[in-house]
């Protein structure tokens, strides 16, 4: 998958994300927004109560989402026959966005009215979405290949190293600005902060990045160098910076990724356990839908 055609399967999953959204949002505002005591006697309570045809139908269908986000993304990462079947890190995209997209049908299933055992499972499933957020932001701190798969310390050294050369070809002959550079990309700078520290620290480095990457853009500018070449150079810029400060807080992001599975786990297993008990106290019942 090139660039544009990723861009498009990004894109397409956040314009049907936030389409869903809206339109759910949309169509049910009136009925959602009057109070349970009156909702029987709203016009559309046939329908968007919980065992009402769309009602149940947002239900089954966030469900099956949340289902298939989940077991495609294990079967891919864990299998080895499907470990050659597509990029791991577009599969983790599809689990984020079934996992994304169900919750939000399953908030409307029940209507915005939670309780008994039932309201385990969905502050269990709040929960899921949550540190899945949290897990999401650890793991692209982790340097990967266009495959997804994590690089080694020896294969991100020397894409630093290649980046840093890039850079220091193109500015090398102004000293204050390399200097500048150079003190930003060292990866010593975050050795012996803390994660929270080191967040701060980012922080105050963002306003200096963009000094620096200014005056390295007007130095580029001046040089005369073709459009392509300075954007390629920018983007060198500004990755070996980045890179250098993952490189530094490597150990401490693999440590809060172990932290997050253990976490994550058993949020997502009391979520499913519980939605099977649901479903078949549900069909116990004789809850149907449309068939």
């Amino acid at each position: 998958m090139n660039k544009t055609a990723h861009a498009i399967y990004i894109s397409m999953f956040f314009i049907v994300g936030i389409t869903v959204t809206i339109i759910l949002a949309f169509n049910g505002y009136k009925y959602y927004s009057t109070p349970l005591h009156e909702r029987f006697f709203n016009p559309d309570h046939t329908a968007l109560k919980p065992s009402g045809d769309w009602g149940h139908g947002f239900g089954i269908i966030g469900t099956f989402m949340m289902i298939a986000g989940v077991a495609v993304y294990m079967i891919r990462k864990r299998m080895r026959k499907f470990q050659n079947f597509g990029f791991l890190k577009h599969w983790l995209e599809l689990h984020i966005f079934l996992c994304s997209v169900g919750p939000v049908l399953v908030l409307y299933h029940t209507a915005f009215k939670f309780g008994g055992i039932v309201s385990i499972s969905f502050w269990s499933m709040v929960l899921v979405v949550l540190s899945g957020v949290v897990g999401r932001f650890i793991y692209i701190q982790i340097p990967r290949t266009i495959e997804g798969q994590e690089m080694g310390i020896n294969a991100i050294n020397d894409l630093r190293v290649n980046l840093a050369a890039k850079v220091s070809e193109a500015i090398d002959f102004n000293q204050k600005i390399m200097s500048n550079f150079e003190s930003l990309a060292s990866p010593e700078r975050y050795k012996k902060l803390t994660l929270l520290q080191a967040f701060s620290f980012a922080f105050k480095d963002y306003f200096k990045i963009r000094i620096l990457m200014s005056n390295i853009k007007k130095i580029v500018r001046k040089a005369g160098l073709p459009v392509v070449i300075r954007k390629d150079i920018l983007r060198a810029a500004k990755a070996e910076i980045i890179l250098s400060r993952r490189i530094a807080l490597l150990r401490t992001f693999h440590k809060l990724f172990r932290y997050w599975h253990i976490a994550h786990l058993p949020f997502a297993i009391s979520m499913f356990v519980i939605m099977l008990i649901h479903v078949g106290v549900t069909l116990a019942f004789g809850y149907k839908w449309i068939f």
